[in-house]
């Protein structure tokens, strides 16, 4: 029933307590680049271990090192697009050298939100496994 202004402006006045004026929710907002994808993550972690020698391959080199992970370079490429997006890396294009065949290198470093985001992941991983019992290989919980 519509009762005008004189309900505090709401259509559904004298209805039951499902109609709009008697729900209440709370909503929280991430902003964009707030949260680390997993990729993303080891990325980072590859550009913060090679410090000023993070390039397309080494980045992709280090992951397979340290993780046994065989990732396209593509990926890599792809996941160092997005994190510069969201202003976690930075990057600048070396000289062009006969080595390379006349073209330049691009190496990446991070940014303050990159240590920040890497930090921020470190500590929710970190809370999330603290006092976690974990169950032997194989056995499922």
């Amino acid at each position: 029933m519509y009762t005008g202004l004189d309900c505090g402006g709401y259509i559904f006045c004298n209805s039951t307590i499902d109609t709009l004026p008697h729900f209440l929710y709370y909503v929280e907002t991430v902003a964009k680049g707030e949260l680390l994808g997993e990729f993303e993550h080891l990325v980072l972690l590859a550009i913060l271990r090679l410090s000023g020698s993070a390039y397309g391959m080494s980045v992709r080199r280090e992951i397979a090192d340290r993780t046994g992970r065989d990732v396209s370079i593509g990926a890599v490429y792809a996941t160092l697009d997005r994190l510069s997006a969201k202003g976690l890396v930075t990057s600048e294009l070396s000289d062009p050298t006969p080595e390379r065949g006349g073209r330049a290198k691009r190496s990446f470093r991070l940014t303050g939100a990159g240590i920040n985001a890497l930090n921020r992941t470190r500590q929710d991983l970190s809370n999330m496994l603290e006092g976690l019992e974990f169950p032997a290989a194989g056995v499922a919980r």
